[in-house]
């Protein structure tokens, strides 16, 4: 009896083993044909970087592409983690870090790719020297864009943020020295533009404001953006490995996608691959 069940015992667990094999299998196979692909974007730059540089690429692999359009940085990954896009591209690296650990979501970077320069914009103000004590500034409300806005005043001497503070995780609460005593009113990022007619000054998402018609040509500053702040794709951890996704990333590296950059999308920041 106990030998009838061992020998019951190790033919269940053959069979669980072909059985998972079986399904491993069937998922690589599946990986290796997925020829539609769902990739999401924001609004303004980022969406049109996909329709005018990426997805006719992809097209060309044999690919067909849905791309989703958000007015938001929240709705993406979360659509990512879920499933029910493949790919997105919208956020910086510091954004995408910080968001799964917040988020608990396993989504990596794939590939980095152009980004419009994050901007100061007034319609009352020619320039950032001309700020007057009490002026109301408005930035983005997601940490890592806030604090990617107060670096970039403090590179033009309106703030100065305390000693050791991390400048990719400053707050409002991190300036050591205002002495204009700005005032920050901190929004949603898309809502940024609309702030333009009431406050002295909007620090705006380079995709955002072109979405709303501004041109980078008429910030009164723009950042000189770092590498940790240019634009990603980001996939599931699971999916980073398979073919579509190292096709993705290869047509971001292509020749072909810099001509477009070069072309539509001059005074992006860039990854060294595309300069």
């Amino acid at each position: 009896m106990k030998n009838f069940l061992l020998r019951r015992s190790v033919l269940a667990l053959s069979v669980a083993a072909l059985s998972l094999g079986g399904l491993s299998l069937g998922a690589s196979a599946q990986d290796a044909t997925k020829k539609q692909l769902v990739i999401g974007g924001t609004a303004g730059s980022n969406i049109d970087q996909l329709k005018l540089g990426i997805v006719p690429l992809l097209e060309k692999k044999g690919y067909k592409v849905k791309l989703v359009e958000f007015n938001d940085y929240v709705q993406p990954n979360l659509a990512l983690a879920q499933g029910s896009l493949d790919a997105n591209f919208f956020q910086h690296l510091v954004y995408l870090k910080k968001f799964a650990a917040d988020q608990k979501l396993d989504i990596v970077e794939l590939v980095q790719g152009p980004i419009a320069p994050l901007g100061v914009y007034s319609k009352n103000r020619k320039s950032l020297a001309e700020a007057k004590a009490g002026d109301r500034v408005t930035l983005p409300n997601d940490p890592s864009n806030l604090a990617r806005a107060l670096v970039l005043l403090e590179q033009h001497n309106l703030v100065k943020l305390k000693s050791g503070i991390d400048p990719l995780r400053a707050s409002e609460k991190d300036l050591a020295e205002n002495p204009r005593k700005l005032k920050f009113i901190p929004l949603e990022a898309a809502q940024l533009p609309r702030s333009l007619g009431d406050s002295e000054y909007a620090i705006i998402n380079g995709n955002f404001a072109i979405s709303s018609g501004l041109k980078l040509t008429e910030a009164v500053a723009l950042e000189k953006t770092p590498d940790h702040y240019l634009n990603v794709v980001a996939v599931k951890r699971a999916d980073k490995d398979t073919p579509w996704a190292k096709d993705l990333a290869e047509v971001y590296r292509s020749k072909e996608y810099k001509a477009v950059v070069d072309t539509k999308f001059q005074g992006y920041a860039k990854p060294a691959f595309l300069q």
